[in-house]
């Protein structure tokens, strides 16, 4: 078996080079990026700004189709790559964001990912296209919500928890080990209690982490496994 039965991913800043929010806020950037890194550093509760940053952006569902291929667009290098040979180990690879799930679902579609494998937070549209709000009932809007959405999900242990932010990290009770990845962005307050410090641009550490090479048979993988090894330098265990 994998050592890690069960990883589990973020999209932002962690699949996705990008903030999905801040792609969406054409006209409000500055204030809406704001707010994200606030949450995201732990500074404000995520609940306190989810609904903020929707009603100054009003999404429309053009604009989160396109963010799905801005998601795919920008994905992290070897991103494909490493899910593809966790999932050949026999690795069960699942998706939890707080982001929008029209658009994340585009990123699960990309690596292969079921959609009964992702959660993220529902939108929904008025006839004509335009925003109409959010499922304000996902715990996905709410600090602490990536902890609960886990353990509904009765996942299969040991399991590992990959993210960038506050919210990932708030997940850790319900997992065995988490990654910070600062591949993308580095938050102190995050990488200075993760189980592990991933800093290349690059998810292929993450494979000699979860898996033992013999559990790789196919020889891309294996390739892909010698680079995370090689990488690993800048994976730090606390």
């Amino acid at each position: 078996m994998p050592r890690f039965r069960t990883v589990i991913f973020d999209c932002d800043s962690t699949l996705s080079a990008i903030e999905g929010i801040d792609e969406l806020a054409v006209h409000c950037r500055e204030d809406v990026a704001q707010l994200t890194d606030a949450a995201m550093r732990g500074v404000i509760p995520l609940e306190e700004v989810y609904g903020r940053r929707l009603d100054l952006v009003r999404p429309t569902r053009a604009a989160i189709v396109a963010l799905g291929l801005q998601y795919v667009a920008r994905l992290v290098p070897d991103a494909r790559e490493t899910v593809a040979a966790l999932r050949a180990a026999g690795v069960d690879v699942r998706i939890v964001s707080g982001g929008l799930l029209p658009a994340v679902l585009a990123v699960a579609t990309a690596l292969d990912v079921p959609a009964s494998r992702v959660d993220a937070v529902d939108i929904s549209f008025a006839d004509d296209g335009s925003y109409a709000g959010f499922d304000d009932a996902s715990p996905l809007a709410t600090a602490g919500g990536k902890r609960i959405a886990i353990e509904r999900w009765n996942i299969d242990r040991p399991a590992m928890m990959v993210g960038d932010g506050i919210t990932d990290l708030e997940a850790r009770p319900a997992v065995d080990m988490f990654v910070a990845f600062a591949g993308v962005v580095d938050r102190p307050a995050v990488v200075a209690v993760a189980d592990v410090v991933v800093r290349a641009n690059s998810l292929a550490p993450l494979l000699p982490l979860a898996l033992d090479v013999d559990e790789l048979v196919q020889a891309p993988h294996r390739f892909l496994y010698a680079r995370g090894q090689a990488l690993s330098a800048s994976a730090t265990k606390h």
